[in-house]
């Protein structure tokens, strides 16, 4: 069969995902080692048995719903391609507006961050790869994490990036930030979209949290002031339903400046306050 062929068969197959098309291509270019681009320019190419053999089995993986990106072993966010693994979150475009945001405040040439619950390190690298001045560091409660993220902080060989291993602020030395950005848990105890999805593969120490789905936000939104820098900035994701309580939090925290903002599709992401 050539290209055309088995990416046809592969999306009729692939019909219970909302991306069947691009998961196909995503999984053949994978196999093949190329862009999606030459998929379009060479649809006739004959695929050997062996390389039929291995996307038959990334298929099938898929259809069962395990992630694309746990397929190949990477996802791009904001201007990054990074590696991720069953250890940690993939990556979502959603997240990209912590980044945009973070960019947009009136922050030190020099600014301290601190990125909360890394994961594969996307936030904070995608931080320091927009501000070359700014020192960043990079937390995760998991040593696979912290293991991955470094890895992807090497691959773009970013000097001005630390990460380490920390229960937030647990090891984290006394010492005031400019900027504390954190995704952290923010599912409640038993939400069915824990069954649903890819999140079904991904690690639930990095999606519940407490009955409410609040217990580390309560918890880093409170110890954060004793980290932050005068006029510093604190901002979370969180779900789309929890924004009113997440400013509350903030408030009860004495943070100023508290609002959300809403991603693209509308729905309150993340909010943000200031020391």
């Amino acid at each position: 069969m050539n290209i055309s062929q088995v990416l046809q068969s592969a999306v009729q197959r692939n019909y219970l995902s909302d991306t069947a098309t691009v998961d196909c291509e995503l999984l053949l270019c994978h196999v093949l080692d190329v862009d999606r681009s030459y998929l379009k320019t060479w649809p006739d190419r004959e695929l050997s048995s062996a390389v039929e053999e291995q996307f038959e089995q990334l298929l099938e993986r898929r259809i069962e719903g395990e992630p694309v990106a746990y397929l190949i072993g990477t996802q791009g966010f904001w201007t990054l391609d990074l590696k991720v693994s069953p250890d940690t979150l993939i990556p979502r475009p959603e997240t990209e507006l912590l980044v945009e945001t973070a960019l947009d405040l009136d922050l030190p040439r020099q600014a301290k961050a601190l990125d909360l619950g890394t994961g594969t390190g996307a936030i904070a690298l995608a931080l320091a790869s927009e501000r070359s001045q700014w020192q960043i560091s990079a937390v995760d409660l998991m040593p696979r994490a912290v293991q991955l993220a470094s890895a992807n902080c090497q691959r773009y060989e970013f000097e001005n990036v630390e990460i380490f291993q920390s229960s937030w602020f647990a090891e984290i030395p006394a010492q005031r930030f400019d900027l504390i950005v954190s995704n952290p848990p923010y599912i409640e105890d038993g939400d069915r979209h824990l069954t649903q999805g890819d999140v079904r593969f991904e690690p639930a120490s990095a999606l519940v949290s407490g009955s409410d789905g609040l217990d580390d936000l309560r918890l880093l939104i409170a110890e954060s002031v004793n980290y932050l820098a005068d006029r510093g900035w604190l901002m979370v994701e969180h779900g789309y339903q929890q924004g009113p309580a997440v400013r509350e939090l903030f408030r009860q925290a004495g943070f100023s400046a508290v609002e959300t903002r809403a991603d693209l599709n509308g729905l309150e992401r993340i909010t943000l306050g200031c020391s």
